[in-house]
């Protein structure tokens, strides 16, 4: 899948806390490895996740092997937007 980095950074910061924390529980990562595939580059303490970036506009455009963090993000963020909706 390909998503902006500018986008990909906009749900990372638009998580609510702790999310970070529990993705990487639910996955069996390290928290590193998660912010890692955000765009951070935490990598002496964190995995490569298969995020592989272009520069370009909007921040370049980023190529994700597998969508299953990003998938949990939007997932986190919908039930975050419903509950506060509530």
């Amino acid at each position: 899948m390909n998503i902006t980095f500018n986008e990909l950074r906009r749900i990372k910061d638009n998580l609510p806390a702790g999310s970070i924390k529990t993705i990487a529980e639910r996955l069996h990562l390290s928290e590193d490895t998660v912010r890692n595939y955000f765009g951070g580059s935490h990598y002496p303490t964190g995995e490569s996740v298969g995020v592989h970036v272009e520069q370009g506009p909007d921040g370049g455009l980023v190529a994700l092997d597998d969508t299953t963090i990003l998938d949990m993000a939007r997932s986190i963020l919908e039930q975050h937007e419903k509950n506060a909706v509530n």
